[in-house]
Order: C-alpha cells, then structure tokens, then sequence
C-alpha cells in the first residue's frame, strides 16, 4: 500500500464543511474538520488529484509539527528543530510565509525571519551549505502559523494559493475570490446540468467557476505546484501529475447549458469578457449590459441563478437607505423568474429584510474580512415556495458576535456531508490573502 501523507487544506471560513465533502470525493481518507481547513490523510497521488482537482481548498499543507515557541528565541530553537536537510538541499530555493494570531509578536516578517534563520543555520550545520532564499518563486514554500506561543511549520504543495487560477486577468473593485465562488457554487447542489444566470456579474468569476465545472475542467489545469520541485517527491509528483493533467484534458466535455451574465457597468462588462477569454471559456459564457432591478432575458425553464450584490454602506447609516431600496427592487425583478433557484451572497446585514422574500437555506461565511450570508431562495413566478432539498443542521463556529438581523429559517442547501468528517481541534486559521 502506498505510504499516506498526514495533510491539511485551508479554506475560507464556513467552507470547511464544503471542503470535507470536495476530499471525500476526491479519495481522501480519515477527514476531520478543523477551524478553517481540513486535515486528512492522502497517499501522494491521491494529493496530487487534490492540487489540481480541488476547487475550494485554499492551499494543501504538509505539517511538520507544532512546537511551544515563547519569544523570539523560542522561535528559533523550535525552527532549528525540524530536520530540514529531509526537505531542502543546497540547490533548492527557499521561502517562509508567517501567519500570526494572538501573540506578542507585532511583524509576520519577524517570525518568518526567525524561522528562516533557523533553516538556514541548521543546513549550513548538517550540509556545510545553505540554500537560497527566493520570496518569488521558490522551490519549496515554507508556512509558518504562530497562535499565541504554539509554532506549526508546514510545506505547502501548491506554492501560489489555489486560488490563483490563472484567469483573472482583468480584476474589478472588492472581487470574489475563486475558490469562496466555488464553494458558493457547491453549496447550491450546482453540478454543471443547468443553466446559470448572473444578474450582476461584475469580473464573472461565479460564471467562470461554473463553466469549469460544466466543461470538467481542473480548476489547476493551467498551473504548476511546488511539490513538483520539492528534492524528494519532486520528480515522481511531476510524473504523476502529467498523466493526471493529460487525463483530465481528455475526460473534459462541451457545455450543454446556457451561461449567462449581466452587468449595468461597461467596466466590469469589459473585465469579465478579458476573464472569460483568459480562461477559454468565451463560446460557453455569454456577457450582455442589463440592470438586474429591472427583468433580464433568462433562459425558460429556470437555473441556478446565483449573485453577489454590492454590499454598499454596510453598517454606516449614510448609504444604508439607498441600498435599501436597492435591494427591495432587486427582489421585485427576480420574483417574476418561473422555476429558478437563487442563491445571494450578502455582505450587509440590511440585505435580507430589504429583499423581503423568505429564504429557505441559508451559510455564514466570510468574503475575505467581511462576514456575510448566502442566502437560498426558490422563485415560482410571483410566488415563492420553499424548496425540498437534502439539507442538515449546520454549526457555525466562526460567527462574530455582533448585532445581527432576525432569521426565519436556519437550514442550508447542500446534502454532500461525508459521514466520517469530525470536528477537530482548531489549529491553522483560513488564509485571506489577495
């Protein structure tokens, strides 16, 4: 039996759920959710299928242990503890990336710097050399995540966040991030064999991440991950992954189902086409100017129809009413949809009474630093019935405790729940990096 790797995938916060789910089904085994991430075990294959396939995890870490580190010198004796001449020679570039929460720490860059000093003197010690440090593009990436005194080390497969696609090449102001869109995307049961409508589609990136879906497409297609460098498992995962890639080329397939796009704003109109085109999906996705509180042509026969509207003035009280009475006009126009499904991504807690249509699902997650919720609704012309989805209880331990409107409902959408994930101890925190 080939050797398991002891692995942990971060994630946006309130996502880990969707995570657990997307390993499951990728073959991952012995899956516990943890704050932010996913632990699991991954023979390298298996997390090689997770680096391209995955379209929710943020990153795929390697640990390498959790050490008490008080102070800087305690920084620096736990780094120079870990055998690093395992995982680095004197020809491979290096970097520490330094995530902090609650210590006395102020600077990651100090601690990152700590820990590099430690690699670097313990190589210089057992190999008579040290490696390079590259910030750029290294050959292995080393994460460090610093929780009040507790010290985890990790190297990260992936390098680049897997967000990064390859296919934002023309950003628009506050954008959804690939992976939280792909997430939304699950959460909606969205499986690529119904149409899509975004109503307010601003860089298209929930378009995008449903046409990889539909087409088949790894969402890493395009890229390359840094354990194909790595001096160990370097030259078997770049055998291993140019089979994969060659594989999931052949395996993907024609769009059947509408795509489509709307947008008042030329700007973002002109953004989400140089996306689309980027990531060569342009004969699948269709862009057309449209103000979405006013009826768009969609497709007959309903969709998924899936938005993230502009958040406005999300606590201040000088934009509160104008977005208001955007939202109320939002939920006018799309109460005229016949049998669509609609899934909202809302960042401001005046949203949903605004919107004044009843939810039947609903998510806490986080876009980047701001909480919000997604929101599920079913139209049937100009009523709304409750839809009979698979759903489950589902905890939210990430919820700030701020002031927070009444809710009706307090189920979710998506029924792909593995039944050997368990809550584990938090460790790592979600990643937001741009």
């Amino acid at each position: 039996m080939a050797e398991r790797l002891l692995l942990f995938a971060t994630t946006a916060r309130g996502t880990e759920d969707l995570l657990a789910a997307e390993l499951k089904d990728l073959g991952a085994k012995r899956i516990r959710q943890d704050r932010g991430g996913v632990r699991f075990l991954a023979s390298l294959d298996e997390a090689l299928q997770v680096c391209l396939w995955s379209r929710i995890a943020m990153r795929v870490l390697y640990p390498l242990g959790e050490f008490d580190a008080p102070g800087a010198e305690g920084l620096y004796e736990a780094a120079a503890s870990v055998p690093w001449e395992e995982h680095l020679t004197t020809h491979h570039t290096f970097a520490v990336d330094a995530t902090l929460k609650d210590t006395t720490h102020a600077h990651s860059g100090f601690v990152a710097l700590k820990v590099k000093d430690a690699i670097v003197d313990r190589l210089r010690e057992k190999l008579g050399a040290r490696p390079d440090v590259n910030t750029r593009d290294p050959d292995v990436s080393v994460v460090a995540h610093l929780v009040r005194d507790k010290l985890s080390l990790s190297l990260d497969l992936c390098g680049d966040p897997l967000h990064r696609r390859g296919y934002r090449v023309r950003p628009t102001a506050a954008p959804l991030k690939e992976t939280l869109a792909a997430a939304i995307l699950r959460a909606a049961n969205y499986t690529g064999e119904e149409a899509v409508v975004d109503p307010m589609c601003g860089s298209g990136t929930l378009l995008i991440e449903a046409g990889l879906i539909a087409r088949r497409r790894a969402p890493g297609i395009a890229r390359s991950f840094a354990v194909e460098r790595w001096p160990g498992m370097g030259p078997r995962a770049r055998e291993l992954l140019a089979d994969m890639r060659a594989d999931a080329r052949r395996n993907e397939r024609k769009v059947e189902v509408p795509l489509l796009g709307f947008d008042k704003s030329d700007e973002a109109l002109e953004a989400a086409s140089r996306n689309v085109k980027a990531a060569k999906l342009f004969e699948e996705i269709r862009l057309s100017e449209g103000d979405a509180t006013h009826p768009l042509p969609v497709p007959e026969g309903g969709g998924l129809l899936v938005t993230n509207p502009p958040y406005g003035d999300r606590l201040g009280s000088g934009g509160q009413k104008g977005m208001k009475t955007f939202y109320f006009k939002l939920g006018e126009s799309l109460r005229s949809l016949q049998g669509w499904r609609l899934w909202v991504l809302s960042g401001n807690p005046a949203f949903e009474s605004a919107f004044h249509l009843r939810p039947i699902a609903r998510r806490d997650l986080w876009n980047g630093p701001i909480e919000c919720e997604l929101l599920g609704y079913r139209a049937q012309g100009p009523q709304w019935a409750m839809e009979r989805e698979e759903s489950r209880p589902h905890a939210n331990p990430t919820r700030n405790s701020g002031p927070r409107p009444a809710r009706s409902e307090t189920t979710l959408g998506p029924a792909h729940e593995p039944s050997d994930v368990a809550p584990m101890r938090p460790q790592h925190e979600g990643e937001e990096d741009a």
